[in-house]
């Protein structure tokens, strides 16, 4: 079988208006502006008003990216959203977006890898386009993290924010082939150092539960950093390898946008330059799934990131979880 290429047509955003600041958070819980902004490099994110739902954005999302890309809605094949915080518990998110955006001939899934999952469903969209599956796919990362947020809990709250980006991929003739190499890892024996306890089939959500915030997010922040330089780095390393390309040749490293210190370790361990390593942490936090294609539309909205670069894009979440992939925009 001769393996179709596949490539980035289109991109799209949506994130809430309404914002939170470092101040408004100092007003909330006892930190400060100076405190978040020199250990995650957050200085405001963006929240959800009460009542807006996951499929609010992620539809506006899928939206923008086939309004950029000139596509109808009724040509795309899949829809496959990442996210840990969906509309309902089921069905997916995915096929209640599906329906708003109108791509009635696709058929729609989520899946849930925390903030790796936009890699993965790129991965997965990667391999059904390839084959001749179908033609085009929507990949949609969207999360509601202040819905999982404890709100007294400073050393969580501070990190997240909420939002929705989205690509478009299509299949290509071989020689345009533009995602040049995926990768995709987990470690199922560190899930206690980023997860919700309770909430599932393993501990429901008993009303002492929710009294206590156990069904709210839970991070060994020490740890997770460890685990997260390490193995970004390595999964860099293979989306390289398998790419056929070295640091210096990229143009752009996209890092999820977790945390500032880990973005700079991860450049330096990479020999990155910090001026190569795209970072809109400032102004939306950890969006989770949603954070490497808000900010690959933000790049290419202000025309940093041009057609023709090269960009490797590096992420890692709740699992553990990590994975990559190499992009020619």
């Amino acid at each position: 079988m001769t393996l179709r290429g596949v490539r980035i047509s289109g991109t799209g955003r949506a994130v809430p208006d309404k914002i939170l600041s470092n101040e408004d958070l100092s007003r909330m819980v006892d930190t400060s502006d100076e405190w978040i902004t020199t250990r995650t490099g957050i200085k405001r994110r963006h929240i959800r008003e009460e009542g807006q739902r996951n499929s609010d954005f992620a539809s506006l999302a899928c939206q923008r990216a086939l309004e950029s890309a000139g596509v109808e809605a009724g040509e795309v094949d899949f829809v496959i959203q990442a996210t840990v915080t969906g509309d309902y518990i089921f069905p997916s998110t995915a096929v209640v977006v599906q329906d708003r955006i109108g791509a009635r001939n696709a058929a729609a899934w989520d899946l849930s890898a925390a903030c790796t999952g936009w890699l993965f469903g790129v991965a997965q969209a990667r391999a059904l386009l390839s084959i001749g599956q179908g033609k085009r796919a929507l990949v949609v990362g969207a999360e509601m993290l202040t819905h999982i947020t404890n709100w007294e809990d400073r050393t969580t709250c501070v990190l997240f924010g909420d939002g929705a980006g989205a690509v478009l991929l299509e299949a290509c003739e071989p020689e345009e082939n533009a995602i040049l190499s995926t990768f995709m890892k987990s470690d199922g024996s560190l899930v206690d150092l980023l997860y919700i306890p309770d909430g599932g089939t393993a501990a429901p959500a008993t009303p002492e539960a929710l009294a206590d915030g156990r069904v709210k997010t839970r991070m060994k922040g020490n740890e997770v950093f460890k685990h997260a330089v390490r193995n970004m780095g390595k999964a860099a390393h293979e989306a390289l390898e398998q790419g056929g390309m070295s640091s210096d040749e990229i143009d752009w490293l996209f890092p999820h946008q977790a945390n500032i210190r880990i973005m700079t370790a991860l450049a330096s361990r990479l020999g990155i330059p910090e001026e190569k390593v795209y970072m809109n942490i400032q102004d939306y936090g950890n969006t989770s799934a949603a954070s490497i294609p808000i900010a690959l539309d933000e790049a290419r909205g202000k025309g940093v990131l041009k057609d023709g670069q090269t960009v490797l894009a590096v992420a890692f979440g709740g699992g553990l979880t990590w994975g990559s992939g190499l992009f020619r925009i």
